[in-house]
């Protein structure tokens, strides 16, 4: 019952959260499409405090969720909480205007926390995502949307990588960056649910047959 509440706080930050960040990033005075997310959170506007408010939302819906997961699959909410972590951290450090990061832009100490905070959260929850899908200590349903989730995770990952390093800041950066989080976003939702519906372990072995 515990496991399953934890769970269901954890579905009510991440919808929170990520609505309240969509909103300042797609309202706000930041370009929708071009750009890094983390430019909604530069500044000093309403949309600024939003953006992060938003940001540590999914910060508590992490750890919310790690929490959940602990006794089944502890690697996985490992992860999750140093994905929590990093999530927090960038949200309290916000990067300088235009969030530039190397090796095509000139950068600061904080943009580089930032930059790193992000980029090492991002990873955490999507190598716990591959951990769920692999995982035999988790539900069926769990697994299915970890393997769509890594499915649609793993390729965005790369080509934003990539393309960091040989094109920079770009709209190519910010579709790529967008989509990514957007399926991270729904991979938590989804999962978050998943979990509160049920005991997120696996089926109970069958009992054994008499001769």
């Amino acid at each position: 019952m515990r496991r399953t509440m934890v769970a269901r706080g954890a579905a009510a930050c991440v919808l929170a959260g990520t609505v309240t960040v969509t909103l300042a990033v797609v309202v706000g005075p930041t370009s929708a499409l071009t750009g890094y997310v983390s430019e909604a959170g530069v500044g000093a506007s309403g949309y600024v405090t939003a953006y992060r408010l938003g940001v540590l939302g999914v910060a508590v819906a992490l750890l919310l969720f790690a929490t959940a997961l602990v006794q089944v699959l502890r690697p996985a909410a490992g992860l999750l909480a140093a994905g929590a972590a990093g999530t927090g951290l960038s949200a309290s450090v916000p990067c300088s205007a235009g969030c530039p990061l190397p090796p095509f832009e000139p950068t600061t100490a904080a943009g580089l926390v930032h930059g790193s905070a992000s980029i090492a959260a991002v990873a955490c929850v999507v190598f716990a995502m591959l951990m769920v899908a692999w995982s035999a200590e988790v539900s069926p349903l769990l697994r299915r949307l970890g393997l769509v989730g890594v499915a649609l995770a793993l390729p965005l990952s790369a080509t934003i990588g990539v393309a960091m390093l040989t094109v920079g800041r770009s709209t190519l950066v910010g579709v790529v960056e967008r989509a990514l989080l957007g399926v991270i976003a729904l991979w938590l939702i989804t999962s978050t649910l998943a979990a509160s519906s049920s005991s997120a372990a696996p089926p109970p072995p069958p009992p054994p047959s008499g001769r």
